[in-house]
């Protein structure tokens, strides 16, 4: 009887049911692709980094361990240096440069020889290899949304590259173009960002590390094996990301509570007389807050489960369209359910109290 009363109060007033629904569903999907693209973003670049097949990253002194963000290069001859070490089998230099045109994106110039040796070949999947200092290689996952073809002009750096080939992804950086040709557009010559290093056996990593602190003139430079490098790609390790996480968790809580109180506390002073009505048969507090708080979660439902449904649909839409990686997450999915249904249940629990306190007397004379 109950459940049936609660359905029909929601249909007979469709439109404010719609809102609410929808205003749950908004605070779902706010979280599920925001927090999912931080997270996407994060766990692409800690995946495309693994690839690259190194053992040990250098990094210049005091640089930051996200890549590509460093604005002190180090002299190319620090590879010469690096590849005299015990337990060295590969140097391979790479100049990073952040673009800012259209989208922020870290271009990578390479060594391809070297870089080729970390894990093997790139797989060419149309085109072929770099040939011609303004060739360049892009991945498939740049190259699907943007329609690029082998033969097809980019822009890089205020210049036109062809693409010479499209490669597989995860191999580190979406551009590559010859290690030569970027110093000489942005100024760097005979520099790098940072050395990948393979080692002979993978257990050997931190030897080279300590190895390479015991150079001369290289105690501050940052070294670590890319299992501790790849282990401190967290959301609570990148800058500013946790709090980021937060606000946006935040702000769909607040969404989702004050859509709620409106039409819960509306739909109160709505149903005065009806309340009045339950009251005179007997109704207890409880009851009454009982309905209230059960609507509410119906409502919350529909909303969680239509936000999920937008979420994964707009993922797939995300992945197809552009270079963006967005994960919706099963834990993802859980804690926007629980945040959702506290934030309703939180936003209805004063209608819900007011609606229990009437007087039926009074409810009953309400007009």
């Amino acid at each position: 009887m109950m459940n049936r009363m609660i359905v029909a109060n929601l249909v007979r007033r469709p439109v404010r049911s719609l809102i609410s629904v929808v205003a749950v569903a908004l605070e779902v999907i706010l979280i599920l692709l925001i927090v999912g693209l931080f997270i996407g973003l994060l766990n692409d670049h800690r995946d495309r980094e693994a690839g690259i097949g190194a053992d040990v990253i250098v990094l210049p002194p005091g640089a930051s361990f996200i890549s590509g963000l460093t604005s002190s290069p180090m002299s190319i001859k620090v590879g010469d240096v690096l590849a005299k070490l015990p337990h060295v089998a590969v140097v391979a230099p790479v100049l990073q440069q952040v673009s800012t045109a259209g989208t922020i994106e870290v271009l990578a110039g390479i060594d391809p020889a070297s870089y080729q040796r970390l894990s093997g070949p790139f797989q060419y999947l149309q085109g072929g290899p770099m040939q011609a200092p303004y060739d360049c290689l892009v991945d498939e996952v740049f190259a699907r949304p943007n329609h690029i073809k082998p033969g097809s002009t980019i822009q890089m750096f205020n210049n036109s590259f062809r693409v010479a080939g499209i490669i597989a992804a995860g191999k580190g950086a979406r551009k590559y173009l010859q290690i030569k040709t970027m110093q000489d557009l942005v100024g760097a010559q005979g520099k790098a960002t940072l050395f990948y290093i393979k080692a002979d056996d993978p257990a050997n990593a931190d030897a080279i590390v300590n190895e390479i602190k015991q150079v001369p003139g290289m105690e501050t430079y940052t070294a670590t094996s890319m299992a501790y490098y790849l282990s401190m790609m967290t959301t609570s390790n990148y800058p500013g990301l946790s709090k980021a996480i937060n606000v946006v968790v935040a702000i769909s809580m607040i969404i989702g509570f004050m859509v709620i109180f409106q039409a819960m506390y509306t739909a109160v002073m709505e149903r005065t007389r009806e309340i009045g009505i339950l009251k005179s048969m007997g109704a207890s507090k409880f009851y009454i807050v009982n309905i209230i708080l059960r609507e509410t979660l119906l409502l919350a439902i529909c909303g969680i489960v239509l936000g999920v449904v937008i979420s994964l649909i707009a993922r797939a839409g995300i992945d197809q369209r552009s270079t963006l990686r967005v994960i919706v997450t099963g834990p993802w999915i859980l804690k926007a359910t629980g945040i959702a249904i506290f934030g309703a249940l939180l936003g209805a629990f004063y209608p819900a109290i007011k609606a229990a306190r009437k007087d039926p007397i009074d409810a009953l004379a309400y007009e």
